[in-house]
């Protein structure tokens, strides 16, 4: 019996050395999108923290294509060692795997370490539009069933999500036109092509800021510090309504428990630093945080919030 124990001790000491001396070799932080987008900036801001804290280098791998999914799944796929790591947006471990039966990754083929950022999301009009409040926009759109329109980044982003939302909500119907990518959705909102558009305020606050565009509703649970005086659109009637964008640190499951919790510590001290925050804040984001336990909770929760809805809206991507 001794001389099992002793093997088994034996055994387990590099396992405990390996984790106690986590990292002792650069990190890769896989973000899922182009250079110099809102996860980009995110990811970069945050691997400093931690390179600065852990002395080691952490490498920022810009694996776009997909809608984030290709960059996902090499992390799904990777070794569960630590290692490697991805910035994951809501709609890659959320939404996705309800939206695309054929997705090339499981929900559960990630491990949560931590939220990093949440980003608030804001129903715009046009300015021709002849709605300055949403009941004036709801009533239009009941006038005219089917005529207004909803722009998006996307089929199955979160502002075509968030636009099913309020449909589904306000009992409305609307036409969604989805583009390819923010900018010329918000262009063409601008110019009148559409009606509105569920758009993240660092990008919709300058037109807003020069009477381009309308804000009628903030989609977050409180009042945005930047736009105090529009309600959000849970305060006009619709008091579960909530489409927040947020982005997530994640590792392969099988990951050792040990490195996650001691990932989200780090990360959980990285966000806390004021001038993380000042920089997040630059592109609309305000620094997160939490456990592993946390954020598989908010997963949950966001899981089956969008599968209500993409199963009711009948929502499919081509």
């Amino acid at each position: 019996m001794k001389r099992f124990l002793f093997t088994l001790m034996a055994a387990c000491l590099p396992l405990l050395a390996g984790a106690q001396g986590y990292p002792a070799k650069p990190v890769r932080l896989v973000v899922p999108f182009p250079a110099g987008g809102p996860a980009d900036v995110l990811g970069r801001v945050v691997g400093e923290g931690l390179s600065k804290a852990w002395g080691q280098n952490v490498l920022v791998d810009n694996r776009a294509g997909a809608a984030g999914n290709i960059g996902v799944d090499q992390v799904a796929k990777a070794p569960p060692d630590g290692y490697t790591l991805a910035v994951v947006p809501v709609g890659n471990i959320a939404v996705n795997p309800t939206l695309m039966p054929n997705l090339p990754y499981k929900q559960t083929d990630l491990a949560p370490v931590a939220m990093l950022a949440t980003a608030e999301n804001v129903l715009v009009v046009s300015a021709g539009v002849p709605a300055r409040t949403l009941p004036e926009l709801l009533r239009l759109a009941g006038q005219k069933p089917g005529e207004l329109t909803f722009a998006s980044p996307g089929a199955g982003s979160q502002a075509h999500l968030a636009g099913e939302l309020l449909q589904l909500d306000a009992g409305i119907k609307l036409i969604h036109v989805p583009y390819k990518g923010v900018s010329p959705a918000i262009t063409d909102l601008v110019g009148g092509q559409v009606t509105m558009m569920f758009a993240q305020l660092s990008s919709a606050l300058p037109y807003i800021k020069a009477g381009k565009l309308r804000a009628l509703g903030v989609a977050s649970a409180r009042r945005s510090a930047v736009l105090p005086d529009v309600p959000t659109i849970a305060e006009q009637g619709f008091p579960k309504f909530e489409a927040v964008s947020w982005y997530a640190l994640m590792a392969p499951a099988g990951t050792p428990r040990d490195v996650i919790q001691q990932l989200s510590h780090q990360a959980g001290q990285v966000l806390a630093s004021p001038a993380l925050k000042d920089k997040l804040a630059v592109v609309g984001m305000d620094a997160a945080g939490g456990t592993p336990a946390e954020l598989a909770t908010a997963i949950q929760k966001e899981s089956a919030r969008w599968a209500e809805v993409i199963h009711k809206r009948h929502i499919t991507v081509d």
